[in-house]
């Protein structure tokens, strides 16, 4: 699995609804993720604190596009 980090940048340029949609994709593949954790199937354990990290950058990005 390759992993690739979000560019606020490019996070800031999406609409509303992208990125709640992708916020949503994030939750789903961090549960997924964890799960791997606990079942001993996971190779990259960092993987969990990457996913994270993207899902507080996508909350960045939308809190900055309603200016709060």
């Amino acid at each position: 699995m390759s992993y690739t980090k979000l560019n606020v940048a490019e996070l800031v340029q999406k609409s509303e609804a992208e990125l709640q949609e992708l916020l949503k994709n994030k939750k789903m593949e961090l549960f997924e993720t964890r799960m791997k954790l606990k079942t001993m199937q996971l190779q990259d354990t960092s993987l969990v604190s990457k996913i994270r990290k993207d899902i507080a950058r996508i909350k960045t990005a939308m809190r900055m596009k309603r200016g709060n």
